[in-house]
Protein backbone atom coordinates (compact mmCIF):
# COMPACT_ATOMS: atom_id res chain seq x y z
CA UNK A 1 0.00 0.00 0.00
CA UNK A 2 1.47 3.19 -0.99
CA UNK A 3 0.34 6.31 1.19
CA UNK A 4 0.49 9.87 -0.32
CA UNK A 5 0.53 12.91 2.14
CA UNK A 6 0.43 16.62 0.60
CA UNK A 7 1.31 19.68 1.73
CA UNK A 8 -2.11 22.00 1.52
CA UNK A 9 -1.92 25.59 1.45
CA UNK A 10 -4.10 27.42 4.01
CA UNK A 11 -1.17 28.27 6.51
CA UNK A 12 -0.01 31.14 7.45
CA UNK A 13 1.31 32.79 4.18
CA UNK A 14 -0.36 30.28 1.23
CA UNK A 15 0.21 31.78 -1.81
CA UNK A 16 2.07 34.88 -1.02
CA UNK A 17 4.97 33.18 -3.36
CA UNK A 18 5.02 34.06 -6.91
CA UNK A 19 5.82 31.14 -9.25
CA UNK A 20 8.46 32.18 -12.01
CA UNK A 21 7.18 33.24 -15.27
CA UNK A 22 3.55 32.86 -14.12
CA UNK A 23 2.97 36.43 -14.93
CA UNK A 24 4.08 36.34 -18.26
CA UNK A 25 7.59 35.74 -19.47
CA UNK A 26 10.02 33.88 -17.30
CA UNK A 27 13.14 36.00 -16.69
CA UNK A 28 16.02 34.41 -15.69
CA UNK A 29 19.13 35.32 -13.93
CA UNK A 30 22.60 34.56 -11.81
CA UNK A 31 23.66 35.80 -8.97
CA UNK A 32 26.99 36.91 -7.88
CA UNK A 33 27.94 38.27 -4.36
CA UNK A 34 30.38 41.08 -5.13
CA UNK A 35 30.09 42.36 -1.76
CA UNK A 36 32.72 41.14 0.41
CA UNK A 37 30.04 39.65 2.81
CA UNK A 38 29.83 35.92 3.37
CA UNK A 39 26.65 34.41 2.24
CA UNK A 40 24.87 37.58 0.31
CA UNK A 41 24.19 35.60 -2.45
CA UNK A 42 21.88 33.23 -0.72
CA UNK A 43 20.23 36.04 0.38
CA UNK A 44 19.80 37.44 -3.23
CA UNK A 45 18.80 34.69 -4.64
CA UNK A 46 15.40 34.10 -1.98
CA UNK A 47 14.88 37.98 -2.82
CA UNK A 48 14.64 37.53 -6.47
CA UNK A 49 12.87 34.10 -6.63
CA UNK A 50 10.22 35.63 -3.71
CA UNK A 51 9.87 38.25 -6.74
CA UNK A 52 9.12 35.12 -9.49
CA UNK A 53 12.57 35.64 -10.69
CA UNK A 54 14.25 32.43 -12.05
CA UNK A 55 17.34 32.28 -10.58
CA UNK A 56 19.82 29.78 -12.29
CA UNK A 57 22.92 29.91 -10.33
CA UNK A 58 24.30 31.56 -7.64
CA UNK A 59 27.68 31.65 -6.27
CA UNK A 60 30.74 34.80 -5.80
CA UNK A 61 32.07 37.08 -8.47
CA UNK A 62 35.02 36.54 -10.12
CA UNK A 63 37.95 37.97 -8.74
CA UNK A 64 37.70 40.24 -11.88
CA UNK A 65 35.31 42.16 -11.04
CA UNK A 66 36.43 43.04 -7.43
CA UNK A 67 34.83 44.42 -4.15
CA UNK A 68 31.75 46.45 -5.12
CA UNK A 69 30.23 49.20 -3.55
CA UNK A 70 27.03 49.34 -5.32
CA UNK A 71 24.81 46.47 -6.96
CA UNK A 72 25.56 46.19 -10.79
CA UNK A 73 22.29 44.69 -12.79
CA UNK A 74 23.56 43.58 -16.21
CA UNK A 75 21.51 42.82 -18.84
CA UNK A 76 22.37 39.65 -21.13
CA UNK A 77 19.49 39.24 -23.68
CA UNK A 78 17.79 42.69 -23.96
CA UNK A 79 14.61 42.51 -23.60
CA UNK A 80 11.85 45.01 -22.30
CA UNK A 81 12.13 45.63 -17.95
CA UNK A 82 14.05 42.89 -17.49
CA UNK A 83 16.65 45.43 -15.63
CA UNK A 84 13.88 47.34 -13.81
CA UNK A 85 12.12 43.94 -12.82
CA UNK A 86 15.20 42.60 -10.77
CA UNK A 87 15.58 46.26 -9.95
CA UNK A 88 12.36 46.81 -7.41
CA UNK A 89 13.00 43.14 -6.35
CA UNK A 90 16.26 43.91 -4.98
CA UNK A 91 15.70 47.32 -4.28
CA UNK A 92 19.10 48.28 -5.51
CA UNK A 93 21.52 48.00 -8.15
CA UNK A 94 22.08 49.75 -11.17
CA UNK A 95 21.05 48.50 -14.59
CA UNK A 96 23.71 48.36 -17.58
CA UNK A 97 23.28 46.50 -20.88
CA UNK A 98 26.07 44.28 -22.18
CA UNK A 99 24.33 41.58 -24.51
CA UNK A 100 26.47 37.99 -24.33
CA UNK A 101 24.98 35.32 -26.25
CA UNK A 102 27.04 32.79 -25.20
CA UNK A 103 25.00 33.19 -21.50
CA UNK A 104 21.63 31.41 -21.63
CA UNK A 105 20.25 33.61 -18.95
CA UNK A 106 18.61 37.56 -18.95
CA UNK A 107 21.00 39.49 -16.48
CA UNK A 108 23.86 39.08 -14.40
CA UNK A 109 23.17 40.50 -10.79
CA UNK A 110 26.44 41.64 -8.82
CA UNK A 111 25.48 41.92 -5.49
CA UNK A 112 27.27 44.93 -3.87
CA UNK A 113 27.74 46.24 -0.45
CA UNK A 114 24.23 48.46 -0.84
CA UNK A 115 22.38 44.91 -0.99
CA UNK A 116 21.14 44.89 2.62
CA UNK A 117 17.82 42.32 1.85
CA UNK A 118 14.98 42.23 5.06
CA UNK A 119 13.91 38.56 4.64
CA UNK A 120 11.82 36.87 6.99
CA UNK A 121 12.68 34.16 8.95
CA UNK A 122 12.69 30.83 7.44
CA UNK A 123 13.48 27.51 9.24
Amino acid sequence: MVGVAGCGGGGAGAGTLRVPGESGRRVTVEVLNASGRSGLARSGVRVLRQAGIDVVSFGTAPAAVGTLDSTRIVVRRPAAGVGDQVRRALGVGRVMVQPDTTKLLDASVFLGADFAPRLEFHP
